[in-house]
C-alpha cells in the first residue's frame, strides 16, 4: 500500500480574524467557514498579540486597524518579525479611508486593505488571488 507523504497532503486554510466589532467578525467567520476555512476570532489586541506568540501562523489574516489594548498596526509589525508568519497574508479590515491610512498599513507589511463597509463578493475575490498566488 502507498503511503502519501505528509507535505502532499492538503491542508486546510486558516483564517484568523481580529474584530471589535462583534457583528462583523461572526459574518466574516460565517462567510469563510462556508467556504471551508479553519476561523479563529479574536476580538482584541492583546488577545491577538498572545495568540500569534504561542500558535503556528495562520494562512490568511482579516485584521481591523482599531482594536483595543493593541492596534492593528503593531499587531501587523509583530507578525511580520515572528518566523513563521512573515508569508502570511494580511488584509486590514478598517473604516478609516483616508490615503495616509491605507499606506501606513501597507508600508507596515499588509497585502491589502479593504475599507468597511466592504463587499463580500470583493473580499471573496481577494481570498482567492491570494489562495491562488500563495507560496
Amino acid at each position: 500500500m502507498a503511503q502519501v507523504s505528509e507535505a502532499a497532503q492538503p491542508t486546510t486554510p486558516t483564517v484568523l480574524i481580529v474584530e471589535d466589532d462583534e457583528f462583523t467578525s461572526q459574518l466574516l467567520k460565517f462567510m469563510l467557514e462556508r467556504e471551508r476555512y479553519v476561523v479563529h476570532v479574536i476580538s482584541e489586541g492583546q488577545a491577538a498579540k498572545a495568540y500569534i506568540e504561542s500558535h503556528d501562523a495562520s494562512t490568511l489574516v482579516l485584521m481591523d486597524v482599531m482594536l483595543p489594548y493593541i492596534d492593528g498596526y503593531e499587531l501587523l509589525r509583530l507578525m511580520r518579525a515572528k518566523p513563521g508568519w512573515q508569508k502570511t497574508r494580511i488584509i486590514m479590515l478598517s473604516a478609516k479611508n483616508q490615503g495616509s491610512d491605507i499606506a501606513r498599513a501597507l508600508d507596515a507589511g499588509a497585502d491589502d486593505y479593504l475599507v468597511k463597509p466592504f463587499k463580500p463578493e470583493e473580499l471573496f475575490a481577494r481570498l482567492r488571488r491570494y489562495s491562488s498566488s500563495r507560496g
